[in-house]
């Protein structure tokens, strides 16, 4: 009778199947980075599964593999911006005036004029949330929360810091700003582009800045 594999020579399993993870993880962030790029570029109706699969080096089943419909794959992508968008806000530079909140939301929308394909995926999708049975439904109820709770906290925190008024409802003001960056994105897919969206943000903002900020603030919202 054959004796049982010692230690040191039995397979290393777990190993292996910690690997096989790492590689099919490492596969998948390729195919976001390249989808993301062909959305952003090309749009999404333009761009086919198949296109994305070959710039991978992939066949289409195997892409499929990773996302099992262009659906999928346009969820993960939009989820994907909106974790960038995150991280804008976390590397934000430090607020000395109380205007912090509103500057970032200029940030965004420089970013977002600089990948057109993503805002019109954005406005794509942003219908499709509408249905109660769309995947992206819960995806954008989700990102609509998390969005405004953390703009809200920047908010407050500009309060505490003696910069903008106590007396506003600053998560009235953070659903605002977030209705104001997604209307002017519909409205610059509308238009194809005929609408300077960094410019619309700012001045819209500029008028929303002295209505929180203490007596007598300067606004000055350069980025």
């Amino acid at each position: 009778m054959a004796s049982e594999p010692s230690a040191a020579t039995a397979p290393p399993q777990k190993a292996t199947r910690r690997g096989s993870y790492a590689v099919g993880r490492a596969r998948r962030e390729q195919i976001l980075d390249i989808a993301t790029e062909r959305f952003a570029q090309s749009g999404y109706s333009a761009t086919s599964l198949a296109r994305i699969a070959q710039d991978v080096g992939l066949t289409t089943p195997g892409l499929m593999h990773h996302f099992p419909s262009k659906q999928h794959l346009l969820l993960a992508v939009a989820e994907r911006r909106f974790d960038l968008a995150g991280q804008l806000a976390f590397n934000a530079p430090a607020d000395t005036d109380g205007l912090g909140p509103l500057r970032l939301m200029l940030r965004l929308a420089a970013m977002f004029q600089s990948q057109p394909g993503l805002m019109e995926l954005f406005v794509l999708l942003s219908a499709e949330a509408a249905d109660p049975d769309s995947p992206a439904h819960e995806l954008y109820a989700a990102r609509y929360e998390r969005v405004i709770g953390e703009l809200e906290s920047l908010f407050h925190t500009s309060v505490e810091a003696g910069h903008l008024r106590r007396d506003v409802d600053y998560r009235a003001v953070a659903r605002e700003c977030i209705a104001l960056a997604d209307g002017l994105q519909l409205q610059w897919v509308l238009s194809r582009g005929g609408i300077d969206l960094v410019a619309l943000t700012k001045s819209n903002l500029e008028r929303l800045a002295p209505t929180i900020l203490v007596s007598g603030a300067h606004v000055d919202l350069t980025v």
